[in-house]
């Protein structure tokens, strides 16, 4: 597919305060719509990434039986009115909310709407934070499936928050053509530890990373402190947001490893981290990768 440049843009936004409640879902589900539009209008931006779990808040003070009674399906009525401000403005729209399975079963998940109100592609959080996971007493099931879609702007894929703490899930989307990954979050544990992994996995994989960061306080009374930034496939910040309610836009202007070798030089890149990687060497020691994992499956039986 020929990479075209566009331009991208990360919002921020706080979750209305109080309860969790039908009527607040619905006002920040306006509220992210109406920062998009704004965006859009400003920037001209083809993809707009929204926080993870935009809809509601990341932590709700609901367990998993009682979030899945306020939130639907994607495609009903949470997501409908992000998808129909895609189709609406013509562009693409990744966004984070929690995702109903059946009455006990909740996903954290992002969704990539395209221009025309389409779901492109749908990622459930394969790493949950220790708090939200239902294997520890959370209130999120963990997905199974990496994400990486085919759009008219390229091969995007989809990690949420805490994923960016593990680089295999990344590899696998850069293995599998993934030019742009779009990262919804609620992160707040530093914002060292937000842009540390942001550049990481961004150099790690020659793709483009857009984080989209929540600010303000979840219903539960959290705080975030946004920093939303889009990342170069050099690890270059490209844009980067304060604290406060906002979006900042960059130009994607090119595709993969393909760049100067640092941020302004006219040294062209000579190397790929995905394509040159030594695979003899990880075959040989992909049992130890995994060795843990087994370890565990075999002494549970």
């Amino acid at each position: 597919m020929t990479f075209t440049p566009y331009t991208a843009a990360a919002i921020q936004v706080a979750p209305v305060p109080g309860p969790l409640t039908a009527a607040s879902i619905k006002a920040n589900t306006d509220k992210c719509v109406d920062y998009v539009e704004r965006c859009v209008a400003a920037t001209g931006a083809s993809l707009v990434v929204l926080p993870e779990s935009c809809t509601t808040g990341f932590t709700t003070g609901l367990a998993a039986p009682e979030l899945a009674g306020l939130v639907s399906e994607i495609g009903g009525a949470t997501t409908a009115p992000l998808q129909e401000a895609a189709s609406r403005l013509g562009m693409h729209l990744c966004f984070g909310t929690y995702e109903r399975r059946d009455a006990d079963t909740v996903f954290n998940t992002a969704v990539l709407a395209g221009p025309d109100g389409e779901v492109l592609g749908v990622y459930r959080k394969s790493q949950p934070f220790p708090g939200e996971d239902a294997a520890r007493g959370g209130w999120v099931t963990a997905g199974t499936e990496v994400c990486v879609a085919d759009t008219a702007l390229g091969r995007i894929g989809m990690a949420i928050c805490f994923d960016g703490d593990y680089p295999e899930l990344w590899r696998i989307m850069a293995v599998q053509g993934a030019q742009v990954i779009c990262r919804p979050s609620a992160l707040l544990r530093s914002a060292d530890l937000w842009e540390l992994t942001n550049r990481a996995r961004a150099y790690d994989n020659h793709t483009w990373v857009i984080g989209a960061n929540a600010t303000g306080a979840d219903p539960a009374g959290v705080l975030y402190f946004g920093n939303s930034m889009i990342v170069s496939p050099i690890a270059e910040v490209t844009a980067r947001a304060a604290s406060h309610e906002s979006w900042v836009s960059a130009r994607i202007d090119r595709e993969g490893a393909a760049g100067p070798l640092t941020p302004g030089s006219s040294v062209a890149q000579g190397f790929d981290h995905v394509a040159d990687r030594n695979l003899d060497l990880i075959r040989r020691y992909a049992d130890d990768l995994l060795g843990e994992r087994k370890a565990e499956s075999s002494a549970s039986g």
